[in-house]
């Protein structure tokens, strides 16, 4: 996942842990629906990774040069070893990973679908605006989980060096061609649309998931702190968009 512009009230709870938040997974995991809310979530974020790292490889077939083919191959293998943490906690905890995967695969595969890259600049912005988003949204729910889950997730959510990279390249690319930018700014919109939409169809068909989310299970938000959460989204993906050099 990559992200440098983190939402600023991400990763932490408005007045420090409580709840389920001041546990550690060993008690948190003694609610059978908090349980099963997490391992939806360590599933959803573990083919996530996966895909990130094909992705990758792929992309790395569109690069211009030796060396920036070099940086996306690290970049795949740093996604590669988030997916093994997370697979490897889903087993510690005696779960099936593939089966916990499973519900996200035909979600996270339509997105890819609907947003596969044309070129190599296209390819940049979505793993640096998309991936973001979902990196975001993952760091907001992070701050209502245990200690134990929240800090496996926060860990396979630090950006594998692919922000300032994508940053660079693109902002090259705009100033040897301006007329690049409002592709590109077009692309990103249509980007944090569709990432958003597949974030509420995942959430919307997994019951413990969303239960989670709003009230009930772990500290859940009220539909008014989602409605900040989104605005908060919303900000960082601006930020983003202004470090790419492209207009929101």
């Amino acid at each position: 996942m990559t992200s440098s512009d983190k939402p600023e009230n991400a990763s932490a709870a408005p007045s420090g842990p409580t709840g389920v938040a001041a546990q550690d997974w060993a008690q948190a995991s003694a609610d059978p629906q908090y349980r099963a809310a997490v391992v939806d979530l360590l599933g959803a974020l573990a083919y996530g990774e996966l895909a990130a790292f094909e992705r990758l490889a792929e992309d790395a077939k569109l690069a211009p040069t030796l060396a920036d083919k070099a940086e996306l191959a690290k970049m795949a293998s740093a996604e590669f070893h988030h997916f093994e943490r997370l697979r490897d906690r889903l087993t510690g905890i005696g779960e099936e990973p593939t089966a916990a995967m499973d519900p996200f695969v035909a979600a996270l595969d339509g997105f890819h679908r609907q947003t596969a890259p044309s070129d190599w600049l296209e390819g940049l912005v979505k793993a640096y605006v998309g991936d973001s988003i979902a990196s975001d949204f993952y760091r907001e729910v992070a701050a209502r989980l245990d200690s134990d889950t929240r800090e496996l997730v926060l860990a396979v959510l630090d950006d594998t060096g692919h922000a300032d990279f994508a940053v660079e390249k693109v902002r090259a690319a705009i100033d040897a061609d301006p007329r690049v930018g409002g592709r590109l700014a077009l692309w990103a919109r249509r980007l944090m649309g569709e990432a958003l939409s597949q974030s509420q169809r995942v959430v919307a068909e997994r019951d413990a998931l969303s239960t989670m989310l709003v009230g009930g299970v772990a500290d859940g938000f009220d539909l008014a702190e989602v409605g900040r959460m989104f605005s908060r989204i919303t900000e960082a993906h601006t930020k983003r968009m202004a470090a790419l050099g492209l207009a929101a």
